[in-house]
């Protein structure tokens, strides 16, 4: 098994209230982008693998790091919050949230009900989310070398959990937390993964760079 990296994708449309309005970068997040990769080259970081989702976002994200050969997996895409949240809406009378804030307290609700199938004919199910995550992961890790998987909050939330044994709780606590570009490295110890790193961002944390830390 080889070690992988995950890295958020760069600020996306921040204003957006559905997933194609949402499903690219702005100016910010390819300025983050930008920096990770130069960080990474300037680090000497040894990665001959790189991977990103089928998103936009995903390879605009990849493209302004300055990776050209990428392979593109559309199981590495991210959730569809926003058809979740819709759902919840209709079939609860949830709230979508307007500001950042209230999705503190809309994201645990939306993975509980997810999880526990009482959200009718979602798009996709918890456990199908959840398989493919571990799929894509363990077929990249039995490749040769360590890799660079450019993806989404979601699916680096689910690979900890399964890294981890979190519960639904904690997951969205760990989305909840991840900033855009940041990096989490997940190492093989014996047959199973261990965090070795979390929401990384050396490449932000320069006082004229604080700014550039976002969640959303």
């Amino acid at each position: 098994m080889s070690h992988i990296t995950l890295i958020r994708h760069g600020q996306a449309n921040t204003g957006a209230r559905d997933e194609a309005s949402y499903d690219r970068l702005s100016d910010l997040g390819h300025q983050q982008a930008a920096w990770l990769g130069e960080h990474l080259r300037s680090s000497n970081a040894h990665h001959p693998r790189i991977y990103c989702g089928t998103l936009t976002r995903h390879i605009e994200t990849a493209a302004s790091m300055g990776y050209t050969d990428v392979v593109q997996d559309a199981r590495l895409n991210e959730m569809e919050y926003f058809t979740l949240a819709e759902a919840m809406r209709d079939q609860h009378g949830l709230p979508v949230p307007e500001e950042r804030e209230g999705f503190v307290d809309h994201l645990p609700k939306v993975f509980a009900a997810w999880a526990a199938d009482e959200i009718a004919d979602p798009y996709e199910s918890w456990n199908e989310f959840e398989t493919r995550t571990r799929q894509a992961l363990d077929e990249i890790a039995a490749g040769s070398g360590p890799a660079l998987v450019v993806t989404s909050g979601g699916l680096i939330s689910m690979a900890l959990r399964q890294a981890m044994g979190l519960d639904t709780a904690a997951m969205a606590r760990a989305a909840l937390a991840i900033m855009n570009t940041s990096m989490h490295r997940l190492f093989p110890i014996g047959d199973h993964w261990s965090p070795v790193l979390f929401n990384a961002v050396p490449h932000l944390e320069a006082p004229d760079r604080h700014f550039a830390q976002t969640h959303l």
